[in-house]
């Protein structure tokens, strides 16, 4: 294995540690658990937690900021945080005006977040939660019951913190996250595996001109394994996937063409070259465009493509200012 790390026992707080060094005047790490949180609490307003996994840096830690997340809980690599510590995030960052919790549609999260719920409950904390499930791959997975939640994550992470900004009620800002889960669809691919550092060794295997279709993002099976083929042809084979799924013709719509985390930015243009042509002459207006590493996999080369289709209300969120480490508008 060969990685630039101390010790595997340390990979995820010094990642934590890290990541809060290089913006302390907003970032801070709780004592208690890998957990970040502004570094000027918000009061007043709904307070947004998110969280899971090690190893989809940027995913949730460089979300927090103005106009996103108040707060994220980190597991170990892969591994949904405890309950307990998901609880301490919501302590640490609850208002009067309650906290909403943004948790992909993994098993262990989704169980791991409805106990902190009701433990965040049981001290009067008002919460709530929204289920991301963006991933149009596989319907289930060994990780999940119904869809994965994915990179489309990042999305309800945007507009659900804007919302938040502007002082709605937790019910509202519930209200708008759910809009953008029912509007948001993603699909990847992967051409090489990581490796978890606990693990020591890749966690699936490929053959030198072998990819595999519909990849999670924790190198869970997709729908299929096959030869490599052009840019244009796997960008084309997620994009028809996606678009068979919701009817995106004549919206207008935000596209994220995100890596896995060893995809140099070259291919990742080159895909988006190929989806804003494919997309307009499929009936389908781009309002705005996202490439780059926003839900990886640690050291995966591959990509997925989200798109989230808009109404008026989405799109104003979506343009509100956000001031986080991995976004910024």
């Amino acid at each position: 294995m060969k990685k630039l790390i101390n010790a595997v026992d340390s990979v995820e707080e010094q990642m934590v540690l890290g990541l809060v060094k290089s913006a302390p005047h907003k970032l801070r790490k709780l004592d208690d658990g890998n957990i970040i949180v502004r570094a000027v609490k918000k009061e007043g307003k709904v307070a947004l937690i998110s969280g899971g996994g090690s190893g989809h840096e940027p995913a949730h830690g460089g979300f927090v900021g103005e106009g996103m997340l108040d707060c994220a809980v980190a597991g170990a690599v892969f591994t949904s945080p405890t309950p307990d510590k998901i609880f301490a995030g919501i302590q640490s960052v609850a208002t009067d005006k309650g906290v909403l919790c943004i948790v992909k549609n993994y098993t262990g999260d989704v169980m791991n977040f409805e106990m902190a719920i009701d433990m965040a409950k049981d001290e009067d904390i008002e919460a709530d939660y929204v289920v991301v499930n963006d991933d149009v791959a596989v319907k289930d997975s060994l990780y999940t019951t119904g869809r994965r939640g994915v990179a489309g994550t990042v999305l309800v992470h945007k507009i659900a913190g804007a919302k938040a900004e502007e002082g709605a009620s937790l019910a509202e800002v519930k209200a708008v996250a759910e809009k953008v889960i029912a509007n948001v669809r993603t699909m990847g691919m992967a051409m090489s595996p990581c490796t978890i550092p606990a693990a020591g060794k890749p966690g699936f295997e490929l053959g030198e001109n072998e990819v595999e279709i519909g990849i999670g993002i924790h190198g869970e099976p997709g729908t299929q394994r096959e030869k490599i083929g052009s840019a244009d042809e796997t960008a084309k084979k997620l994009l028809d996937k996606v678009l068979a799924d919701l009817d995106f013709k004549g919206h207008e719509v935000v596209v994220m063409v995100n890596g896995m985390g060893a995809t140099p930015l070259m291919e990742l243009y080159i895909i988006n070259n190929f989806v804003q042509d494919y997309l307009k002459e499929q009936g389908v207006k781009v309002y705005d465009t996202m490439v780059g590493n926003y839900m990886t996999s640690i050291e995966m080369a591959g990509f997925s493509l989200t798109l989230l289709r808009l109404d008026d209300e989405m799109k104003a969120l979506y343009d509100a200012k956000a001031d986080t480490l991995a976004l910024k508008r």
